[in-house]
This record gives C-alpha cells, structure tokens and sequence, in this order.
C-alpha cells in the first residue's frame, strides 16, 4: 500500500522555498502567513483522510483498519480490540467499546503538522543564511559595478547563443570572494559568467568584469560579462579522470552521424552541445526530450547493470552496496549534478540504505523526503524546472504507472499495458508543468515514447561503455559507440517521424491559467479510468467486445441486432444484480455522440481559446518576445505573414509564429547573420512553408551565415541577397529594401525593410550603428511604426529619430539583459519625438491592430 505520510510535508517545504527565493525581500513577510495557510491545508488534509492505519495508510483508507460502531454506542466510539487496532468484521461482544482511538488519530495529526512545521523551519533557515551570504554580491550588482570575484566552477560550460560573438560560454561560478571598488568581501553566492575562455568543471578561477543582477527568483546572485578569466587552481583529481573520460567519448564519436554525434553522448552522460538543433526541436515536439536529460532513468540502468554484475560475481550484501554508492556517486560526477540528477541521486541512496538494513524503501516517502532534503539544501530548486520535472514524472509513475497497466491489461496484455502506462503516467504528471514552458501539449508524445523506449537502455548502456573504455582503448569505444549509434538512429526516426504527424502538437492556453486548466482535465480523465477496480472495472462483456472485434460490433449495433457479447445476460429469466447493464443500440449511440462531442471541444475549442489568449485574428505588425533578440512579423494573410529575423537560438520565435496562426512565410529576411536574429532559424522552418529568404549581403560572422545558408538549403528556401532598392508586395503588403551593406560590419550592413500593411507605414532598422543611421537620413521620410535599431542601444541617431517620427517605436529587448538594453538615452530619444515606446521585454510579445481609423496594441 502506498504511503502518503510525508507527502504534505514535502508540499509545505515546496511552498515554502518557492515563496522565500522570490524577487525581493517583500517576500520575507508574506511567505510566513503563505505557509501557515499551506500548514492548516495539509493538516486539514490529513482530518479529512483520519490518522494512519496498521499498514501506513489513512484510517478512512486502510482495509486492515476499516471502523465498525456496535448498537447503541453511536459514531462517537469506535469498536477496538484489547489491543487497541479497530477490526472489521468482529462480534461486538468480543470487543470493548472505547475512546483512545480519537486522541490516537489527534496525536497522529499533531505529529504530521509537528513535521511539516519542522521542515518548513528548516528551509526558513537555510534560505535566510543564503540571502545573508548573498546579498554584498546583490548589491554590488544593482550598481552594475565592475569586479573581480575568485571562486569555483560549478556548471559545465554551455554555448551560449544569445552573443552576438562566437565562440562565448556561459557556466556558474560558486563565488567566495569579491573585489569591488578596491574592497574585497567574502560572499556565498552564485554568478552567471559569460565568457569567451572555457574554464573547466571543478576548477577554481579569478574571472573579471560588470556586474548586472540576475532574473527575479533566479538562482543566480549576479551575472558577470568577463573580460577575462583565469585559472589559479586545477579541479580535484577524480574531476580531472572524469573529465577525461567525457572528452574521450566525445572524440570515439566525433566520425559518426551527425544524430549519433549528438544523441550518444546526450543518452549517456547528457551531453548535448552537438545535438543538431532540427533533432533536437522534434525531441522536444514528441516528448523525447528525457532522453539527453540524465535523471532517474539513467540511474535505474546504471544500479540495475551494476547489481546483475554484483550479483553474477556472488558478492555480499554490504560489497554490493558499497560498490553500487561508488558508482552512483562517479556517475553524478560525470554527467554533473544538475537539479534532476541529485533528485535521482538522493533516492537511489535510500534505496541502497534500505537494501543495507534489510527494509526496502518505499518510492514515496523517499521522493518526498528527497525533494525536502534537497530544498532545505538549496531553497531555489522550488523554482527550477528541471527539479520540478523530475519530481513530477517519478511521482507520476510511482503512483499511477501500475493502476494505468492493471486497467489496460485486459484489453492489451501485461506486457503491453505495462509499456503503455510509462508514458502515459509520465505525460499526466509533467503535461501541466510543461505548458508552462511551451504553451502546446504533444499528442504523440505517449507514441514516441512507446516506439523509442527498446531503444533507450541499449543507447544508454552501450555510450556508458563507451565513456569507460574511451581513454584507454578509443578503438574497442568507438566500436561500442558504432553500436550505440544503431539504437540512436531508431530513436532519431522516431522522433522525426512523430512530429511530422499532422497535429503533433496542439496549442494550449499559456500560464499558469494553462497548467491548471490541463490539470483539471487530466485529473478528471484520471478519477474516470482509476475509480473503479482493475477487474471491475471494465466489463466482462466491454473485454469480450475487444476480443471478438469492435469493427463487428458497431456494425452490428447499428443494424439493431447487438451481438453476443452485448446482449443482455439471462440467469433465470432474470437479470443478475451484479451483471452489467445491456448495451443496445440508443445507449451506443448515445455514447458514441458524447465521445465525438467531446473530441471536438478539445481539437476546436481548446485551440481557439489558446489563440484568443494570445494575438487579436486581425492584427497587422507584431513583434515577438524572443529574449534578447529580433523576430517581427507582418501579416499578408489569415495564416501568412513576411518575417523580418528570428531571434535567437531555441524554439522561441518558432512559439511567437505559432501563437499568430502562421504556417506560411511569404518572406524571410534576415537583416544580418548576428546569432540574436538567426540563431532560431532551424524551428521555423520545421513545419512551415517558406517562400524565399532575403539575407544580409555582408555574411559576417562567417560561422552563421553559413550555417544559415545550410539550413535554409536543406529546408528547400530560394535565397536571394537583398541589395538597395529591392521591392515586391505579398498581397497587401508591399516592401522595398531601403539600405542594405552600407557600413562595415554585421551590424552596420543589416538589411533595413520598409512596408506598408494595413495602412501602416513601418521602418524595421536591424542592428544599425552609427554610420549605417546616419547614411538612412536622407533616404527616409515619416513612419508610423519604427523598429528601433539594435535593441534599443545608446547608439542612436538624433536626426533619423526626428526624420521619421513614428507613432510608435518597438524596442524588442530580453529582460535583464547582459547589455543593458534598452539603454534610457534610446527610451527618452523616442519617446521625445512623439513616439510611443513598446518594449518587449515588458510586454512580450506585441501587436498591432488596425480597425477602421484607430490603431490598437495588444499584448500590453
């Protein structure tokens, strides 16, 4: 029986951490009385449910522990042993009335808030240290000073695609001292570098530069743009042997395809930076995107291949799990000790405690006391959605992958329902956190996985082989690599078979509002299938429908002659009181009619109301939110529209495409090959028609615009250079070139676009610096809508302001940006030649609506 005891403490603690590591400190007052009230709930909770019976389950719950009330002693005693444990089923004269078992279930509950109270103080505490340590750094950060901090690495260095540059990372650095202004400072907190320097895992380093403060709620203190970094002192031995071992797989599968360059690391250490990005958007579209996320999957493989070995070498209990804690632990090393990993890694050690004592863990109690454990250590996991994932998939299929296989097992057999009921608890449990970071929900995501899970243990087990033996025999590795790559191939088809499906994904309503409304319906789906037993709860004569073949069935139903196994059964001449009402034709009809009903408001309604909460159908000029980055659009029809750029890279402007209803580019154009306006270019294209692309004619950095050209290549897009002068019309819209390579550099050589659609004149200006504006002065009259060129930056042109003032000047910019933008001399600019300012790193995405004379902005 599954025990629930330490559930509200874990959801207590949850709430707690996640109110205490919000944006500012007005949260230090109110998360008391939050948590109060998530205290009262639990334990109301528990109230409600009665204290635990004999076999750790609720009163009300338990069948060992169900109450029975002898004549004339009313509900307020229950019938006890001498023992004091109810017993159903009992002669009351057996028994003696009493009242202990009330006080017993009073203590029960005192316990449970006791508890929760206690961990909930716990992470109070912990959080309250850490903003202490934190803050010399906070506020050296809201001055935007620059410093010189000395601490450890603690990420692995990752691409970073939002620079403008190439070849700059970004890692976390765990930072123990700070120079600032001629003061040093100790501090403990976290800062997020972006650098050009690759500093290694573990090592500790001296890194230089401005300060900027971090996300609201972000684990991250500070982040720091270095202008160098440098290594004083080498990471631990073990680190340096591990790290060795990741490079080395790295280079046994550098001469494979390029899906097993990227997926046999990332299904064996998590490895993704050579992921493609084509890949790695339709592992995402069909929910394979687990597979490069090392968690409690990739933990199952490695201590069940470590105890079959243990087990084959016969060796005793207490070796077993000394050797099994040794590996864990390496492996957490390897593939880093991200949120989702030390999740997995905390239960795997009870796990192996309980195999130590002889009492096996239950999977319950032990999540719920490794997601405590974990958020009294580091409070900010409650705001991580990797932690959050990883959670909710292994509650998902700790409580409802077995009941979903016992309630498919008659119609598919064990083995089946059990590989059914996988995805689908997982795909219940995470679906609601998901729309929170894409507002879709896949509707193949349970096929996918169903067809790559074969694929899975093989592509783990043999990259983990591989990342073994790479060091010391690269030959015998790349062989095992070689042979890995044949189960990632299996799992690349599917995913790319998966998302070209018509309606792979579905839109769905964004937010909070979005989450708890698929919740809801996925709770409700839940109750309906869960309420009944396994046996009970479908009908002998349902089971005997999918055995004689429901093509026959509803045939024969609509003829008005139900067959056999639909018909009413007879024991003499009467219906049996357990037997299962008859099935004739009204009710089929009747129930068919509700199942259509009801797929239609799901593939109608739900859409709609998706898109309704997003963009206006007839909006004309939109800019979307893409982070740090350029993607507009310009509408020429009910699901077409010009692109101007496509931010950076991830499935972000992809999203913003969606939202407005686009499944077709009349043009593409890419103002300059800056990573912030194509890096997101391989997302639109996947599922899109586009017609022609027009670039930059300076294809500077050299790295993408070759890369863009592939990618637009590969995709079947006409590319043409875009030169002064340049002009065509989509419909209603017309367009013409106004500048294009008219200064050095990527910046100054943007493709600046003017269009007119639906009677707005609109002047999109790209990265322009200073000679690049001031050669576009003459050559522009007045605009209704200006795009403000590069992101809102210091560098602006009076002159060009004042020559074309626009009603209203876009400003597309990422929120708390590394580069200050939008800068407030740009804001003022604008603003002071008449122009209403809209920024998209306050408003998200933007549009603009044109309904007889009036111009309307929606999404702000």
């Amino acid at each position: 029986m599954t025990d629930l005891r330490m559930l509200p403490a874990a959801l207590a603690v949850w709430v707690a951490a996640w109110a205490l590591t919000g944006p500012g400190e007005r949260w230090s007052g109110p998360a008391a009385g939050l948590v109060a009230v998530v205290l009262v709930a639990a334990g109301l909770g528990i109230v409600f449910v009665g204290g635990p019976g004999r076999d750790g389950l609720p009163v009300s719950r338990s069948r060992r522990a169900m109450t029975a009330w002898p004549a004339g002693h009313g509900r307020r005693t229950w019938l006890v042993l001498p023992d004091g444990h109810p017993q159903p089923g009992r002669d009351a004269r057996t028994a003696r009335p009493t009242r202990t078992a009330r006080p017993a279930a009073a203590t029960v509950l005192v316990a449970h808030i006791a508890l929760a109270a206690a961990c909930v103080l716990g992470v109070t505490a912990s959080a309250h240290v850490q903003l202490t340590g934190r803050a010399p750094l906070a506020g050296l950060a809201e001055q935007r000073v620059t410093a010189t901090l000395v601490g450890a690495v603690v990420s692995q260095p990752e691409p970073f695609a939002f620079a403008p540059g190439a070849g700059q990372h970004r890692w976390v650095l765990a930072a123990r001292t700070v120079d600032a202004r001629g003061v040093e400072s100790a501090v403990r907190a976290h800062v997020q570098v972006l650098s050009d320097a690759v500093p290694r895992y573990g090592a500790t380093v001296t890194v230089s530069g401005g300060l900027r403060p971090a996300d609201p709620g972000a684990a991250e203190t500070a982040r720091l743009n270095a202008d160098s970094t440098a290594e004083i002192r080498a990471p631990p031995s073990v680190l340096r042997v591990l790290d060795t071992h990741r490079t080395a797989l790295l280079d046994v599968t550098d001469p494979l395809s390029p899906q097993a360059r990227g997926l046999v690391p990332g299904a064996a250490i998590g490895d993704t930076t050579r992921l493609p990005d084509d890949l790695s958007e339709e592992l995402r579209r069909t929910g394979l995107s687990h597979i490069t996320a090392v968690s409690g999957g990739h933990f199952a493989v490695v201590v069940a291949v470590l105890t079959l070995l243990c087990s084959v070498a016969r060796l005793p209990r207490p070796v077993r799990v000394l050797v099994i804690a040794l590996a864990s632990f390496a492996f957490v090393l390897l593939v880093r000790p991200e949120p989702a990993v030390l999740r997995a890694a905390v239960m795997a050690a009870f796990a192996l405690t309980g195999v130590a004592l002889g009492r096996p863990s239950q999977a319950v109690p032990a999540l719920a006391a490794s997601v405590v454990g974990l958020l009294v250590i580091d409070p900010w996991l409650a705001r991580s959605f990797g932690f959050a994932l990883s959670a909710a998939a292994t509650a998902g299929l700790v409580l409802l992958a077995a009941p979903l296989a016992a309630r498919l097992a008659p119609w598919t057999g064990e083995a089946l329902a059990f590989a059914l009921a996988v995805p689908l608890a997982a795909q219940a449990a995470c679906g609601p956190v998901l729309v929170l970071l894409d507002p879709s929900v896949s509707t193949v995501s349970v096929l996918a996985n169903l067809l790559a899970g074969p694929a899975l243990v093989p592509a783990t087990v043999l990259g983990l082989v591989a990342t073994v033996l790479a060091p010391w025999l690269p030959a015998v590795a790349g062989l095992v690599a070689w042979a890995a790559s044949g189960a990632t191939w299996w799992i690349a088809a599917v995913a790319h078979r998966c998302a070209a499906l018509p309606g792979a994904t579905v839109p769905w309503l964004g937010g909070p509002a979005g989450a708890l409304l698929l919740a809801a319906l996925t709770g409700l789906a839940l109750w309906a299938v869960l309420r009944r037993g396994p046996r009970r709860g479908w009908p002998e004569s349902w089971r005997a429908t999918a055995r004689s073949g429901l093509h026959k069935v509803v045939r024969e139903t609509l003829r008005g002659t139900p067959p056999d196994v639909l018909r009413e059964p007879r024991s003499g001449g009467s219906r049996s009181a357990r037997a299962p009402r008859p099935l004739t034709r009204a009710r089929f009809l009747l129930l068919l009619a509700a199942a259509s009903a009801a797929a239609l408001v799901v593939a109608l309604a739900v859409p709609r109301l998706a898109a309704r909460s997003g963009m206006p159908e007839d909006w004309q000029v939109a800019a979307c939110d893409v982070g740090q980055g350029d993607a507009l659009a310009l509408r020429t029809g009910p699901a077409s529209a010009v692109v101007v750029d496509v931010g950076p890279d991830g499935p972000a402007a992809d999203r913003c495409l969606d939202q407005l209803g686009i499944t077709r580019v009349d043009l593409l154009v890419l103002s300059h090959f800056h990573a912030d306006h194509v890096g997101g270019l391989r997302p639109v294209l996947v599922g899109r028609e586009v017609v022609a692309a027009l670039v930059s004619p300076v294809p500077e950095p050299a790295a993408n615009a070759a890369a863009t050209e592939t990618a637009l290549t590969a995709a079947g897009v006409p590319v043409r250079i875009a030169g002064t002068g340049d002009r065509g019309a989509v419909g209603s819209l017309t367009w013409r070139v106004v500048q294009a390579g008219a200064g050095t550099g990527a910046n100054d050589s943007s493709v600046v676009l003017a269009a007119r659609v639906g009677g707005l004149d609109v002047l999109l200006l790209g990265d322009l610096e200073d000679a690049g504006q001031a050669a576009l002065v003459p050559l522009t009259g007045r605009f209704d809508v200006v795009k403000v060129a590069h992101h809102g930056s210091a560098v602006q042109s009076r002159a060009l302001a004042e020559r074309v003032r626009p009603a209203v000047a876009l400003v597309s910019s990422g929120r708390d940006n590394e580069y200050g933008h939008p800068t407030d001399e740009a804001l003022d600019l604008y603003a002071g030649v008449g122009a209403a300012v809209v920024r998209t790193d306050e408003c998200g995405t933007v549009a603009l609506v044109v309904r007889g004379e009036e111009v309307s902005l929606a999404g702000c």
